[in-house]
């Protein structure tokens, strides 16, 4: 990961951790867009309340995504699931308790704060088959096969190497195995300094592929079945009041953004047989790139 971009989401991430664990609301990432996730357009209603009653305060109150990956990932009793950029545990723990005691979930985070805060909201509803890894999703601290399925939640568009993680999440997934990740899209061409003001509004300094650049990364790495299901379009409405104290005439370029950033989950499938699935080999693939 680019060593600005590490360092700024870390920053960000982390004083959202130091938030919840104060006992106050997670922030979104906008410079001027300091709301939780009960008023955010991106983040509110993500999970409905059967959901947020088996989980902590603190895990509901850290989730900063753009989706709800394990409501869409078909999770089966017994599998594996690794969540990359798992922050607060939220989906981690939803996922545990979706395959069951004999299935697992890793969450794997770089942040120290997001992963204290994951690893107490774990205790404090005592599920036992989690596992919360440090590391970089563009580095994956698990061997070739070893996984089911692998989710996220608005995470890999702040990744500076895509492609490494495409690759990575291959080379970790069992043949067969499912990416089911919920993330940013752009859907068509956006004008690059509107585009910047958009981004940032939608997360940090979020850097959202178009669709088909998504797919076409995803097929690169060697993945099959690719899906893009817009769950949440955003309109100029929705962005309003950040874009104008940015400086940004929002009714001049409402008809060049509307409709065009969204949430989605993307589906994709890792073949069976898959061309890589003996111990070393994947490693050895990647490192060719």
């Amino acid at each position: 990961m680019n060593t600005k971009i590490k360092q700024t989401v870390q920053e960000k991430y982390g004083e959202a951790a130091r938030r919840v664990a104060a006992g106050e609301a997670s922030a979104c990432c906008g410079a001027s867009a300091c709301c939780d996730t009960e008023v955010d357009p991106i983040t509110k209603d993500l999970y409905d309340d059967s959901q947020k009653s088996l989980l902590p305060d603190a895990a509901v109150k850290a989730s900063l995504g753009c989706g709800n990956p394990t409501a869409l990932a078909e999770l089966k009793p017994g599998e594996t699931v690794l969540d990359l950029g798992s922050g607060g545990g939220i989906d981690v723990l939803l996922s545990a308790r979706r395959v069951g005691p004999t299935g697992k979930a890793y969450g794997l985070d770089m942040t120290e704060d997001m992963l204290a805060l994951a690893r107490e909201n774990q205790r404090k509803v005592g599920i036992e088959n989690v596992e919360f890894l440090k590391g970089e999703i563009e580095n994956i601290p698990l061997p070739d096969c070893s996984i089911d399925v692998i989710i996220s939640n608005c995470v890999i568009n702040l990744s500076a190497d895509k492609d490494r993680v495409m690759r990575e999440a291959f080379r970790v997934l069992k043949p067969g195995g499912r990416f089911a990740v919920s993330d940013v899209v752009v859907r068509g061409d956006v004008p690059d300094d509107i585009r910047k003001s958009m981004l940032l509004w939608v997360g940090c300094i979020a850097g959202a592929l178009r669709d088909d650049d998504y797919a076409a990364k995803l097929a690169n790495a060697g993945f099959e079945s690719i899906d893009i299901e817009p769950t949440r379009v955003y309109n100029i409405e929705d962005a309003r009041s950040f874009l104008s104290a940015e400086g940004v005439d929002v009714d001049t370029i409402a008809r060049q953004v509307e409709g065009k950033f969204i949430s989605a989950f993307v589906r994709a499938k890792k073949p069976n047989p898959a061309p890589c699935c003996s111990p070393g080999c994947c490693q050895e693939e990647l490192n060719r790139h």
